[in-house]
């Protein structure tokens, strides 16, 4: 059965966007955009929150005209190629062939997506959706990259939970700036 993997990039501080949403902090160097590229490759399916939704379905299916980047040239056809899922109660229906959950129960919805995907499930980045499957147990692994910035302020990662023990499973620093966190649950 597939996992559920929590994949997000934060400051020192602990936030995923500045006091103005400003997510143009994260420094995606050679090392961490090959091992961002091999954790995207193996994915049954990406899953996002509909304000996460919102930005990578106005980015990814354009990003040749908007970039030049290695990194978003090489995720652009993973991207479209990779199943997609949009946790929302508000959204009915989403382009680019997603299916959009959480309008029911949100535990029964993910447990069907389990079985039927090969490959893990990876939420990524934003707090909405991680935060409501991680407040039922619904979250194996969380992959936290921690990037050399303090924002002071802004959206927080992971916000409002009960307490939850992890368990470090393991570290890697990337590009002499960057260190990733990963943890399971306990």
């Amino acid at each position: 059965m597939s996992e559920v993997i929590y994949w997000v990039h934060q400051s020192v501080d602990g936030f995923i966007e500045g006091p103005n949403g400003e997510f143009d902090w994260p420094a995606m160097g050679d090392e961490l955009s090959a091992y961002s590229i091999g954790l995207t490759e193996r994915a049954g399916a990406f899953v996002y929150g509909r304000r996460v939704w919102e930005m990578m379905s106005s980015y990814w299916p354009q990003v040749e005209s908007i970039s030049d980047h290695p990194h978003d040239l090489a995720f652009a056809p993973i991207w479209r190629r990779t199943p997609k899922v949009v946790v929302s109660r508000t959204l009915a229906a989403a382009d680019h062939g997603a299916r959009v959950i959480g309008g029911g129960d949100l535990a029964a919805e993910l447990t069907e997506l389990r079985e039927r995907f090969d490959g893990d499930l990876l939420v990524t980045g934003g707090t909405g959706a991680a935060t409501a499957l991680a407040a039922r147990g619904l979250v194996d692994e969380y992959q936290v990259v921690v990037h050399p910035v303090l924002l002071g302020g802004g959206r927080q990662v992971l916000p409002h939970l009960a307490r939850q023990d992890l368990r470090l499973v393991s570290t890697r620093g990337f590009d002499g700036r960057s260190v990733l966190l990963r943890y399971r649950r306990a």
